[in-house]
């Protein structure tokens, strides 16, 4: 009887370590979490940059200086709006509702602002143009809305906005016709308003306050 060889016995494939795959998974997973976590801090800064670099939503620009060239001919009227969110006792309101300009023309205007309170507080100011369309030309050299606000009790102080709507308007298609600009303000409760520096030559007097 003829025997037949007998053939070695197949052995099935080693399974991957099981513990090598579950930690890259897990890397993978904790890279994916980080990154989503840095996406979500760095979401509004980059929201609030790109609406000055490019005026989208009707975000003014600030503008370092007057333009150069004379003012043109054309005029435009610009109105002003002012609202104050709950939670901060002021009263704040323009001195001038409306006002008619050059295109190009370097304008003051202030807003009074008045803290009713019997406390210090401190707000500050958010800001827009309408049309949306605007936002890109709305030039502001100076404003109270750059910086945080602290009024004492009972306080009434004029803050100032200087500003100009830039020639370039006129070459945009989007803005013929144009008429009316409106400049909106809404000041808002600062909760933890940054500390002011004392000078070295003045004693803190805050010391006595707590």
């Amino acid at each position: 009887m003829d025997t037949q060889p007998s053939q070695p016995p197949v052995q099935a494939p080693k399974p991957a370590p099981r513990l090598g795959r579950d930690a890259t998974v897990a890397a993978i997973c904790g890279f994916v979490v980080v990154l989503m976590v840095g996406a979500s801090y760095a979401a509004v800064p980059f929201y609030n940059w790109f609406c000055r670099a490019t005026g989208f939503n009707g975000t003014t620009q600030v503008a370092e200086s007057a333009p150069t060239g004379a003012p043109l001919e054309r005029r435009i009227a610009v109105r002003f709006d002012s609202n104050v969110a709950g939670g901060l006792p002021w009263k704040f309101e323009p001195e001038q509702t409306e006002i008619n300009i050059k295109i190009g023309e370097v304008v003051t205007v202030y807003y009074t602002v008045t803290n009713q309170s019997a406390r210090t507080t401190t707000g500050q100011a958010a800001y827009n143009v309408a049309p949306l369309t605007v936002g890109a030309y709305f030039q502001k050299i100076n404003c109270f809305c750059f910086t945080e606000q602290t009024m004492a009790p009972g306080e009434t102080r004029q803050m100032p906005v200087v500003f100009y709507v830039d020639p370039a308007i006129v070459k945009d298609s989007d803005n013929d016709g144009l008429n009316t600009i409106t400049l909106s303000y809404t000041f808002y409760p600062v909760r933890d308003p940054a500390p002011t520096p004392v000078a070295a030559s003045e004693p803190d007097k805050r010391k006595g306050n707590f």
